[in-house]
């Protein structure tokens, strides 16, 4: 597995990995956006064959100290791997360094509940990195 900084050419296949992972889908221009303004914080994971098989999404807004996440996802067949993890990991350490963060936000839908991981504890994000 690959993680890298997101290019232009790769803003399709992460639209595709959305629509596959997540009930909310955006257009195009979503990923433009994020892609033109702030693409020092977006990340793909690759499988062996260069496919991508999850993003991250982050933006800095008018508080760039507490910047949120817009969306993540990963492709099922390539869950429980550390993915979503070393995704987040990334795109904070990009805010930090590129922007001074201080803390993210990362919101989840009111109905999400946790799974439960081997060895106890639950799949929780980081509060703060």
């Amino acid at each position: 597995m690959n993680i890298r900084n997101a290019r232009p050419e790769d803003l399709m296949n992460m639209q595709h990995c959305n629509l596959l992972c997540l009930p909310e889908n955006y257009q195009m221009k979503y990923y433009f956006s994020h892609g033109l303004s702030w693409p020092q914080l977006s990340y793909v994971a690759e499988d062996e064959n260069g496919k991508i098989v999850g993003y991250v999404l982050a933006k800095i807004w008018s508080r760039p100290e507490v910047p949120p996440f817009s969306h993540q996802a990963v492709k099922r067949s390539h869950r429980r791997l550390g993915l979503a993890q070393k995704l987040m990991d990334q795109a904070c350490g990009a805010m930090i360094e590129n922007f001074n963060a201080k803390y993210v936000s990362l919101h989840v839908r009111k109905r999400w509940k946790p799974r439960p991981r081997e060895g106890g504890g639950t799949a929780l994000p980081s509060t703060l990195w």
